[in-house]
């Protein structure tokens, strides 16, 4: 087993694991106490994600927790660039805030989440995270990746306990889409067992957007079969490094009405590159997030 620590303190702008990853951007990880996605945090919980699966049993198991001023890191590898990368822990978090708009909301958000960050999910397990989560709870969609992880994912040992892989597009694209509403997909199991088909087959790959400007890569996105231009834009935000991007779901809608109404210009593109300028552009997802998690978490 390796094993290691990063020290929050070192980090800019701070961190806080429970609102990184349970603020609605990733599905991808597993809390110890099996809660995650309760709307509670766990002190000295741990989170564990499998990477680099490739349907053999190879894959990687990491966990992380907060502890006494540190993120602790236990994995099957030396996992601390890993580590970094999938929670962002090298953005300067305090200059993004800083260098935000002067704004209310925003400010209100930034100073009840302090600490959250992007995540930087794998690409094909995100994309199928958020195809399930039309109309869906967040707890709701954790579920459900969770039941496809262990249905179709590899299984590999850690630490006496086992864990399962978010399935590779070949493994996932075995699945029917009777087998997939029999686990509770509904309406959403053609798309998943399509888009998997489209890049088991190479038909296309989400990591193919990642090249290419912003607008043409939330195009390219949306030829996944169930992929419109929001789950497009989340796949672009939490997976592929377009910090611009600003999915217009509901409670972004709401906040539009409330806060923003300067910004609805009717068609989802021309709101959302309106939202995007208003909340300072480049970082503009970033703004996003934090108002979305705001807004979703306050009486």
């Amino acid at each position: 087993m390796e094993t290691g620590t990063i020290s929050i303190d070192e980090l800019a702008g701070g961190f806080d694991l429970y609102r990184t990853l349970e603020s609605g951007q990733s599905y991808l990880w597993q809390r110890s106490d099996g809660e995650m996605y309760g709307g509670t945090p766990a002190p000295d919980a741990w989170y564990t994600t499998v990477v680099g699966s490739d349907g053999t049993g190879d894959g990687d198991v990491i966990r992380v927790r907060t502890r006494d001023g540190s993120l602790e890191w236990e994995s099957t590898t030396d996992a601390e660039p890993i580590v970094r990368r999938l929670l962002r822990l090298d953005d300067d978090l305090e200059g993004i805030v800083a260098a935000g708009p002067d704004d209310p909301l925003l400010r209100e958000a930034y100073e009840a989440h302090r600490g959250m960050r992007l995540v930087d999910d794998p690409a094909f397990g995100c994309l199928i995270s958020f195809i399930c989560s039309a109309q869906m709870r967040v707890s709701r969609i954790h579920t459900m990746v969770t039941t496809l992880a262990r249905e179709y994912g590899d299984e590999v040992a850690f630490d006496g306990e086992t864990y399962h892989a978010f399935p590779t597009p070949e493994q996932l694209a075995t699945a029917t889409e009777a087998d997939l509403r029999d686990l509770g997909l509904g309406y959403r199991a053609p798309y998943v067992v399509r888009t998997a088909e489209m890049v088991a087959n190479g038909e296309a790959h989400p990591e193919a957007a990642r090249d290419l400007e912003y607008g043409d890569a939330r195009k390219y996105l949306t030829r996944f079969v169930g992929v419109g231009d929001k789950v497009a834009d989340c796949v672009l935000l939490f997976s592929l490094g377009f910090d611009e991007a600003v999915p217009l779901d509901t409670w972004i809608k709401s906040a539009i009405e409330e806060y923003y109404p300067e910004c609805d210009h009717g068609s989802y593109a021309a709101t959302s590159r309106a939202l995007r300028d208003r909340l300072g552009g480049e970082y503009a997802g970033y703004a996003q997030t934090y108002i979305f998690h705001h807004l979703r978490t306050t009486d």
